[in-house]
């Protein structure tokens, strides 16, 4: 496990550190939580990019006609 050192502005710390125990948890928890949620939505819009860029306009437009169809609209 590696140890981060990171200065943040007092009010932002102070707000953190509540939210942390509205959580009932620690900063560092909490951090990690957020580190976590990031590198996820990360991955999953890389994946998207990369998958998109394989794709076809003309089959993505037909899937959401699909859609629409299929919700009414």
């Amino acid at each position: 496990m590696s140890t981060l050192t990171i200065r943040l502005p007092d009010d932002k710390h102070l707000r953190l550190r509540k939210l942390a125990a509205h959580r009932s948890m620690s900063i560092n928890k909490l951090m990690e939580e957020l580190a976590t949620i990031s590198i996820t939505e990360f991955d999953a819009e890389t994946r998207f990019r990369a998958r998109a860029k394989r794709g076809s306009v003309k089959k993505g437009l037909a899937v959401l006609d699909k859609l629409d169809a299929s919700f009414g609209s």
